[in-house]
């Protein structure tokens, strides 16, 4: 369990990498809202991340058509709870934007491996 999890961990990374790209472009050279750019940059990243766990993480044989809506549902779950925490961290705790954005990805890491393992993969 412990392979998988750092296996998912480094897909999560790749996924992550893109999403905080997205993020800082959009905020700095577009001047989006950090939660619209975060929100965006997640949508990104749970494409790759999809693309990866399914191959890789997981070895799934699950076929698409059942495995894929399942990503999807936890992917907005975890796009969700991504934005609820950068939203807090933000606006109540008046957080730094990067400090904001690693503490919601740890919170969805977990919540999104948990999920994944058992009911999408």
């Amino acid at each position: 369990m412990m392979v998988q999890f750092l296996r998912y961990a480094g897909a999560g990374a790749i996924g992550t990498a893109a999403q905080f790209a997205i993020l800082i472009a959009l905020v700095r050279l577009a001047g989006t809202h950090a939660v619209t750019a975060s929100t965006v940059g997640a949508v990104a990243g749970a494409i790759i991340n999809y693309a990866i766990n399914h191959r890789y993480t997981f070895a799934s044989r699950a076929p698409h058509a059942r495995a894929l809506p399942r990503f999807a549902a936890i992917a907005l779950a975890g796009i969700g709870l991504n934005a609820v925490v950068i939203a807090g961290a933000l606006g109540i705790l008046d957080a730094n934007l990067i400090i904001a954005q690693a503490v919601a990805t740890g919170a969805v890491l977990g919540f999104t491996y948990v999920a994944n393992r058992t009911w999408t993969f």
